[in-house]
């Protein structure tokens, strides 16, 4: 048997929950995973039963046990499944010597010992992962291995018409929601019809209000979330203040058939596979990001007209009028990252000596 066990989700979550209310990428995934596979899921804060998502049991007998996220209960996991074969499902950014990775330290002997799977949900976040490893100095005996998240395979471009006014955001507000409010408004400028239409995934709710060609959605089931990416010229996403390890936002939108404007950075490129939907990120944007991030929303509104000003917004003005004028991308889904597809791949994984 196999059991996923999520000790940092902000509430239980299931099959229903994905359905039925906003859902974090890791948690869709680890619902989408561990249904292909009828595995059974505990949550460190589930206290019912619905199906196999289950309170932790402690008498159960699993022969896989996947961690998501976070190594630090794998002790007491080994101490109640001492059989069970144990793999971390890497979800965050793991850099040497970072915050995490000095966490991951305390459970470093034990990692080494219980020759413990990395899943990484790119190759570009698995390079910091075996950085981290030999940092680490388990290499020897941890390894670390790519399995992409999955995307829904109902998942299709559709016969919706296209509004050439529509950007979406629908990521968590800390990655880079503050420069992307700033880049619209210096589209909007140019093009007063845009509008931005923004969501989250309902565990780092957002302050935005709606205004001034945003509409704030907060926190809403993936089906509606869906709804609109499909109708918008893009997904607008020029997110490097906390790159993305996979994006599952950006793996969705193509299947959808709306593309993406991002930035080449975390796994973008390697996700989008498109490079006329990824743009290079200027050192001057990261400079202006510097100096105005730790101003509130409401104060960066002066700092970036003179951003404007001097051009540094020009770059996404370019391509959103470019896409306006017919050059939009055609996409659809990638095999990649197909349900069916990505199953089989942990299948395979579990299966392996």
């Amino acid at each position: 048997m196999i059991l996923f066990y999520d000790p940092a989700c902000q509430q239980p979550y299931d099959t229903d929950s994905l359905r039925q209310r906003a859902t974090g990428g890791t948690e869709a995934s680890v619902t989408r995973i561990a249904d292909a596979l009828g595995a059974f899921v505990a949550q460190h804060n589930r206290t019912t039963t619905a199906g196999r998502y289950r309170p932790l049991d402690r008498s159960a007998h699993f022969g896989h046990v996947v961690l998501v996220r976070d190594a630090r209960p794998l002790p007491l996991l080994r101490q109640q499944f001492p059989h069970a074969r144990f793999y971390l499902w890497v979800h965050d950014q793991l850099r040497p010597g970072s915050k995490r990775a000095r966490r991951l330290r305390a459970t470093a002997p034990l990692l080494r010992e219980l020759a413990v799977t990395f899943i990484c949900v790119s190759d570009s976040q698995r390079s910091s992962v075996e950085a981290t490893l030999r940092w680490l100095k388990i290499a020897d005996r941890v390894r670390a291995v790519t399995i992409y998240n999955p995307v829904d395979d109902a998942l299709a471009p559709s016969d919706a018409a296209i509004d050439d006014s529509k950007l979406v955001f629908f990521s968590s507000p800390n990655k880079g929601f503050a420069y992307t409010l700033d880049a619209f408004r210096a589209l909007r400028r140019r093009i007063p019809a845009l509008r931005l239409t923004v969501g989250n995934p309902a565990y780092k709710p957002g302050r935005v209000k709606s205004g001034e060609g945003v509409e704030y959605l907060g926190a809403q089931p993936q089906a509606r979330i869906h709804a609109e990416v499909r109708t918008a010229l893009c997904t607008f996403a020029p997110n490097f203040v906390l790159p993305e390890t996979f994006g599952l936002v950006f793996a969705e939108s193509k299947a959808l058939g709306t593309p993406v404007l991002a930035h080449e950075c975390g796994a973008a490129a390697e996700v989008i596979a498109d490079p006329r939907q990824v743009l290079p990120v200027p050192p001057a944007c990261r400079a202006y990001e510097r100096l105005v991030h730790p101003l509130p929303l409401r104060w960066r509104k002066i700092p970036a007209r003179l951003a404007d000003r001097l051009g540094l917004f020009d770059l996404y003005v370019e391509r959103i009028l470019a896409w306006r004028s017919g050059e939009r991308p055609r996409v659809g889904p990638d095999p990649r990252f197909r349900l069916a597809v990505v199953a089989r791949q942990w299948r395979e994984l579990l299966r392996r000596p």
